[in-house]
């Protein structure tokens, strides 16, 4: 049995808010709309500190993550009346929330910048879901394949197969992705 992360007696907010940041970045890459993102990490958190005594150990920002997920999954079913994992994501490629400048670049550097960025996010915007939050949580969150398991649910192997598919998608991006700004 592994050994868990954080002692029995610790407190939640010790257990949940070092992951904060984490949990808003997948939500946000989830469910592609920051207001709602928002809606989903505090969901998130008060249904995480309802089911705290049920955590055994184990990978706390894991743990979060799952509920994250779920949260994200449900709240675009309930926008969409129908299954979750049906649901179209909202949201385009010149979301103003993660368009963050450089603020050491020049001009061109910026420029440059936000259309490696659009390119980006057009790319994985065209990902299935799947592949998608198997990226975001191995490359962004950098979870091992073992926590993308415990968040999504998913076999191993099936983590693996998605992870290889977006890694070659991503791969063809600039000949499948428009270069428009």
């Amino acid at each position: 049995m592994p050994q868990p992360d954080v002692a029995p007696g610790q407190r939640f907010e010790e257990l949940a808010l070092p992951h904060l940041d984490a949990a808003a970045n997948l939500a946000r890459w989830l469910v592609r709309d920051p207001a709602l993102a928002d809606d989903v990490v505090q969901d998130a958190m008060l249904r995480a500190l309802t089911y705290f005594p049920t955590f055994r150990g184990g990978s706390a920002r894991a743990w979060l993550l799952r509920i994250v997920r779920n949260a994200a999954y449900d709240r675009l079913a309930e926008r969409q009346g129908r299954d979750a994992r049906e649901v179209a994501i909202e949201g385009g490629a010149d979301d103003p929330a993660l368009d963050v400048p450089d603020p050491g670049a020049g001009p061109e550097a910026a420029m440059s910048g936000r259309q490696d960025r659009v390119r980006l996010r057009r790319a994985l915007d065209a990902l299935p879901v799947e592949q998608r939050e198997c990226l975001i949580l191995r490359e962004l969150e950098e979870l091992s394949y073992q926590e993308i398991v415990r968040v999504t649910g998913a076999p191993i192997g099936t983590v693996m197969s998605r992870l290889w598919r977006a890694r070659q998608a991503l791969l063809r991006m600039p000949a499948t992705v428009s270069h428009d700004a």
